[in-house]
């Protein structure tokens, strides 16, 4: 695993267009993962240029010549299949999990069914549509409870609420980014992430990393801004622990057909240390503060080479060379009886 990305032949690579920037709200933050991929990508001597899809027509992506993408984009339009979904189209390969894949990874509350419905633990959790059922979602889940955008990353638009009086801001505060609004049981313990490479039987977990946020609070400043943020990797948890962590995280992962890279965030339950999953990111950040980078550094994978290895697995749901439907879309001639 640690020589990841050392022995790519980056003249195979082509043109590649690092995207980033886009139309959501961790525009900012996406802006920041970009420009690192893009530089680690040039420094290795690959032909990478930045590409802004807020800026640019996704077309340009083929009149220009782009031979792949690596994504870099966050949230909305660039980690929920719809890039995807375009560039599959367009022909282009790109890095990360598929159009179905990346669409369910992004739906905190699809994720949860489908991780429920195959035996793994996730917290309890209510979709809601109103203040009020958001006052009956505290009162079955239990105080504290999270409240949160069910279609958007980076702690954006969450909230910790302890009392119904704070349910009425935390669901308008939620609802402002998307209309569905997840309502999720609190875990009390330690905090852990982990990333996983690779696709099906050749998925691979990273080493766990273990956050301590200020006051608890691992929000999008502490995430992205300050350094006061602690990261533990080595993540310090006994070995048998560690090891029940990424076995299911790559469960995780395989689960929701991810395929090329993603980081899974997982509570540790402090009265029984019993682990859960909390979300999936498929597009997860790239910047000084990101956590992908940081556990490849652990098993000796430098950032530069973890750019180009993962551009290197740029891939298409439909690869080159299957037939998708007939004499080019059009349909088999009728034969008379």
């Amino acid at each position: 695993m640690n020589s990841f990305g050392k022995n790519v032949d980056v003249r195979t690579l082509g043109k590649v267009a690092v995207l980033m920037g886009g139309a959501s709200a961790e525009r900012e933050v996406s802006l920041m993962s970009g420009a690192g991929v893009l530089q680690a990508l040039r420094s290795r001597g690959v032909d990478a240029h930045a590409f802004d899809p807020a800026e640019r027509d996704l077309g340009e992506l083929r009149r220009e010549g782009f031979a792949r993408c690596f994504i870099a984009l966050h949230g909305r339009h660039g980690e929920d299949g719809t890039v995807q979904g375009a560039l599959e189209l367009l022909g282009i390969p790109y890095t990360g999990p598929g159009v179905m894949a990346s669409s369910m990874s992004m739906d905190k509350i699809m994720t949860k069914r489908i991780w429920r419905a195959e035996g793994l633990p996730t917290p309890d959790w209510r979709l809601v549509a109103s203040v009020e059922e958001t006052v009956e979602a505290l009162e079955t889940l239990g105080a504290p409870m999270i409240v949160k955008p069910s279609r958007e990353g980076s702690t954006i638009g969450l909230s910790k609420v302890f009392s119904p009086d704070e349910c009425a801001k935390a669901y308008e505060q939620a609802s402002r980014y998307d209309p569905e609004v997840l309502c999720e049981q609190f875990i009390e313990g330690d905090e852990t992430t982990c990333p996983v490479l690779g696709e099906g039987a050749g998925a691979h977990a990273l080493p766990v990393i273990r956050i301590v946020a200020p006051q608890g609070n691992y929000d999008y400043q502490n995430k992205y801004f300050t350094d006061d943020t602690q990261y533990h990797c080595p993540s310090g948890l006994p070995e048998a622990q560690e090891r029940e962590i990424q076995r299911l995280v790559v469960q995780a992962f395989r689960t929701l057909g991810c395929r090329g890279w993603a980081r899974a965030d997982i509570m540790i339950r402090a009265c029984d240390r019993k682990p859960f999953l909390l979300e999936i990111n498929t597009s997860p950040g790239m910047t000084g503060h990101s956590l992908v980078p940081m556990s490849a550094r652990a098993l000796g994978i430098s950032y530069e080479d973890l750019c180009v290895g993962l551009l290197a697995t740029a891939t298409l749901d439909t690869p080159p060379g299957v037939t998708l439907s007939p004499a080019q879309g059009q349909a088999p001639e009728a034969t008379a009886p």
